[in-house]
């Protein structure tokens, strides 16, 4: 995300380079954890070591390879991808309850970003341990980490160049230190053969929950998606071999010396860095702590573009979101930003070492992959692949992630509630959202504008009202262009009649393509009422204000329409008129009857309202030319009353 766009469709060595950088942080670092997680404290056994191996391979096999690599890269939203992109190319469908998946599944990532930079890096600064066991590693970590969230205001564009040589760099470590110790006991193979993992499923005491260890080496497969838009579904797919044969090397190596330790408990030993030849330690340690420092950009980047989307979508309330560098798809969003500093260095400082965030990592993102099926086998339907070819798929995904939830339920006692606990809070937020603005746009009254045009003009001769703007232009959510809200005409008409010389109606539509950016302009009334409508894919920050003012000024170039003030004495010195915008913010009226879910939703929706981004903000709308205008939203007007008159 920090690193200049690609050709997605070619692959070239700058791209390769750029998607190791990008793409395979979280999952490139997982063999710093994944196999001391799979042993635990349990006595080294052969079984247990070839099983725990089998597992991963064929995990990284049928999850990541086939599931992710294979068939989810297909699902791209015009060369984007993530769980946002796919519920906007199947809600084409008009099946509603599809929101929900789509909502879990960005909740849970979100929640599952908040322990990936703490683990990672926790992991990486723990082989300090090998050389002195009593070193302090938690404020290392905390340090790592205010650091890494504190430059993210000022853009990763100069520290994004070295992110695929380091990641580079690691991978091949990765294959070296691997091919070293299974060139001295390459019996490990035999974990290839599925049979041993069905073994250890079965036949081991607790060999089922282990699945909950083995899950760590994919939780990086979402993220692959999630980044398709920044590199491209060839460079990832080409990428892949390498980085899958650097990752299992890396475990099968440290199978080998696990299998040289039989008998024995592996204790606080790490086998990441037990297979490190004790020269080159210091140097494996500061090469593991910079993937993860790169794995920890590279969620925090993609926690910000899954927000941005979460919020064009109307999952979540507005954030003020900035740009530090000019490279597309870079951004920072300041109050998100320094909640996961809190939320990362909170989870250091509970759980104090990698071992422990173990039992809590994964738990959250084994949900994302199970919405990710079940939106993918609808995206699958909607591409008319065969039926039988659809079943099957979900019915083998849905079997082994569902098989991964149950064995990651036990890690709910031990942290796991951590992650739950996040993930409800965060869906809770979508879900009041999402039902607010339902509910809201269900009351939204219509009229048609053609009606009206008279009057309008009449306003607009009428020199007896004062003249409120020379052009006046209203935020409309009118899908069709002959029509406009009931609360529009009064807001001209009623409240307080505001003359203009011209009535602009501007409608924004937030498009499923991601990058899309279109206008439309008709004068529905000569010089007098212009309709203009902006198309704006789902990842463009919709700055209306900009993209207006370019758009008169093409129409004034193309002598479309006369800006020039009508005002006299500036109407001589050819001084354009000056614009005014409106927008109309909503408040819940007293004048309600609600029950208690909607009268529950609604309140907790204004709070929240209140607390996020203004509508004008939103809209990247300049303050100084902006009245906002209060309407009451009633859901259930209130009966008459039954009373008389006393004389």
């Amino acid at each position: 995300m920090a690193a200049g766009q690609i050709d997605h469709k070619k692959v070239t060595a700058a791209g390769l380079l750029v998607t190791l950088g990008i793409i395979y942080g979280d999952i490139g670092t997982s063999p710093l954890y994944v196999m001391s997680a799979v042993i635990g404290h349990r006595v080294i056994e052969e079984g247990l070591v070839l099983g725990g191996l089998s597992c991963v391979f064929w995990t990284l096999s049928i999850l990541t390879t086939f599931k992710y690599v294979v068939i989810t890269l297909r699902a791209d939203n015009k060369g984007e991808g993530g769980i946002f992109s796919l519920y906007a190319l199947v809600r084409k469908m008009k099946v509603k309850w599809l929101a929900i998946p789509a909502m879990i599944g960005g909740a849970a990532l979100l929640a599952d970003g908040l322990i990936t930079p703490p683990i990672s890096v926790a992991s990486a600064i723990e082989g300090l341990k090998v050389i002195n066991p009593d070193i302090p590693t938690v404020p290392i970590v905390t340090g790592i980490l205010f650091a890494l969230f504190f430059i993210q205001q000022f853009g990763t564009r100069f520290v994004g160049r070295f992110f695929g040589p380091i990641m580079l760099i690691w991978f091949v470590m990765l294959l070296l230190l691997g091919i070293k110790e299974v060139i001295l006991n390459p019996v490990v193979f035999k974990a290839m053969n599925p049979v041993y993992a069905i073994q250890l499923l079965t036949g081991y005491p607790e060999g089922f929950w282990i699945l909950g260890a083995v899950l760590l080496c994919t939780t990086g497969a979402e993220a692959l998606y999630s980044d398709l838009g920044h590199c491209g579904r060839n460079n990832i797919r080409a990428s892949w071999i390498f980085v899958k044969i650097a990752l299992l090397a890396n475990y099968f190596g440290q199978g080998a010396w696990l299998l040289n330790h039989t008998g024995s408990l592996m204790g606080s030993t790490k086998p990441f860095y037990a297979i490190m030849p004790e020269w080159f330690l210091i140097t494996g340690i500061i090469i593991a702590t910079s993937a993860a420092i790169v794995a920890s950009q590279a969620f925090i980047t993609g926690t910000f573009t899954l927000i941005n989307e979460g919020m064009r979508m109307d999952f979540l309330p507005k954030g003020r979101i900035e740009y530090p560098t000019d490279l597309r798809g870079q951004l920072y969003i300041p109050s998100i930003n320094w909640l996961m500093c809190l939320g990362c260095i909170g989870i250091v400082l509970y759980f104090r070492d990698s071992a422990n965030m173990e039992a809590a990592y994964g738990l959250a993102i084994i949900l994302t992959m199970l919405m990710t099926t079940t939106l993918l086998s609808y995206y699958l339907y909607l591409k008319k692949y065969p039926v039988f070819i659809i079943l099957l798929i979900f019915a083998v995904l849905f079997t082994v992630e569902s098989a991964f939830l149950v064995a990651n339920l036990k890690k709910f006692m031990h942290g796991g509630y951590v992650t739950v606990f996040i993930t409800l809070w965060i869906f809770g937020i979508m879900w009041v959202w999402y039902e607010a603005r339902k509910i809201r746009s269900a009351l939204v009254e219509f009229v048609p504008l053609e009606k009206y045009y008279d009057i309008i003009c009449d306003v607009s001769r009428d020199t007896t009202i004062p003249k409120y703007s020379t052009h006046l232009v209203y935020l409309t959510s009118a899908q069709q262009e002959g029509q406009v809200e009931n609360k529009i005409i009064y807001s001209i008409l009623q409240k307080q009649p505001k003359r203009a010389d011209v009535y602009w109606l501007v409608h924004v539509d937030v498009l499923d393509e991601p990058y899309t950016l279109e206008y439309q302009v008709k004068e529905l009334v000569n010089d007098k009422i212009v309709h203009v409508r902006f198309r704006i894919g789902f990842r463009i920050e919709p700055h209306i204000n900009i993209l207006f003012r370019q758009v008169v000024q093409e129409l004034v170039e193309n002598k479309e329409v006369d800006v020039t003030s009508r005002y006299a004495s500036l109407n001589n010195q050819h001084i354009a008129g000056d614009f005014r915008f409106i927008v109309m913010e909503k408040y819940l009226s007293y004048e309600n009857t609600l029950n208690f879910y909607t009268k529950f939703i609604l309140n907790i929706y204004f709070v929240m309202k209140r607390m996020s981004l203004s509508e004008e903000k939103a809209f990247g709308l300049d303050s100084s030319s902006v009245l906002v205008e209060k309407v009451p939203l009633i859901v259930t007007p209130p009966g008459s009353y039954d009373f008389k008159r006393i004389y």
